[in-house]
Formats: C-alpha cells, structure tokens, sequence
C-alpha cells in the first residue's frame, strides 16, 4: 500500500513497485488525483486506487481488512495543503491538529492496522517518506509541521525497535525540498532566487 498517493513522489513510488510485479492499493483522500494512475501504462493493471482518510482509525480499518494484508507500507501522507507561515502567536490549535494527525498521527494508526497481517508474512516493510523538517528545521517555518515530522522519524526508529524481531524492517527516508506537486510549486515559487540558490546548493 502506498498512502497519501495524491500527487507527487507517490506516483514514482507506486509505478515502480507495480512494473516490477507488485500488486499496488494507493490510497488517499483526494481518489481523482490518483486517477492516472490506475488508467494508463503497462504497469497500470496493477495498480488499484482506494479511499482512505488515515486520521479516521474507521477508514483505515475498513481498508486493511478489506485489501490486506500487506507486504509493504509506504506512508507518503503529509501536507493536506501548502500553507504560508505564521507567527508562533497566531498559529491555532485546530491548524496544529491538522498538520499533525495527517503526518504522525494517521501513521502510527496505519502502521498499527496493518501490523498483524504483517507478521504473518514472509517479506515485510514499512517506510514512512518523511523530509529534511524531519532532521532539521522545515523551510516551511511551520511549527508544527517540522515537529510532527520529527515525531515521524522517533515513531519509525522505535517501530524498528519493536517489530525488527518479526522481522519487519521499519525505514524512513527524508529526501530535500522537491516541487512535485502543484502545492510544492507554489511554495518554491514564492522563495527569492538567491534563497532557491542555496537550498540547491
């Protein structure tokens, strides 16, 4: 399963498990957006699109039961959409909420669902596709995103903790700012050149 495939770095996730031979259940909220996905290249029969809302403990129980169990998690959800920065004083509880449950929240809720399916299988991952405001600050300068990302990264290591005698390898990658999907753009577009510069540098 591959969560949060809406847009962006999802999509090169999910055809390059489906033309290698994978049967692939992305899922997401936002169902047209995957659209393209299931409708077109050779690798397209391969792959099924599903609803899931993963801050809803009910949606995602409903899919793992339905669709499971699973050989690999990868957990992409995070940014519902591109926001600007505020201050610290002006941020709300229910814009923290948001931002959170989307990016750790909804991933300590799937990676629990399918876990029990998991252990019974031979081959098992999950990887969570968390970002630099994982490891560092965010570029964003939103709070709570950079901290739920952290949060994300202390789930995985400790999932790797818990679940490595079962033999699911739990893993977190954290690629650099990339601007794949409309919401990205807008945020790079609105950084000066010189910034843009040195984030590629």
């Amino acid at each position: 399963m591959v969560a949060g495939a809406a847009h962006g770095i999802s999509h090169a996730i999910s055809h390059a498990f489906a033309t290698r031979g994978g049967r692939v259940f992305v899922a997401d909220l936002l169902v047209d957006r995957m659209l393209d996905l299931v409708g077109a290249g050779p690798s397209a029969s391969n792959i099924e699109a599903r609803k899931i809302d993963v801050t809803e403990p009910a949606s995602i129980d409903s899919l793992v039961q339905s669709a499971g169990p699973f050989d690999v998690l990868v957990y992409v959800a995070g940014w519902r959409s591109w926001t600007a920065a505020q201050p610290l004083e002006q941020v709300t509880a229910d814009a923290i909420r948001d931002i959170v449950d989307v990016n750790f929240t909804g991933c300590f809720l799937l990676a629990k669902a399918i876990t029990p399916g998991m252990k019974v299988r031979v081959t098992r991952s999950i990887v969570t596709i968390s970002s630099r405001a994982g490891l560092a600050t965010s570029l964003t300068g939103i709070q709570s995103g950079v901290a739920a990302k952290h949060a994300q990264i202390g789930l995985v290591k400790q999932l790797a903790l818990e679940l490595g005698p079962f033999g699911i390898i739990v893993n977190s990658v954290a690629p650099d700012f990339m601007a794949t999907s409309p919401d990205y753009e807008r945020q790079w577009a609105s950084y000066s050149e010189e910034f843009r510069q040195g984030v590629c540098r």
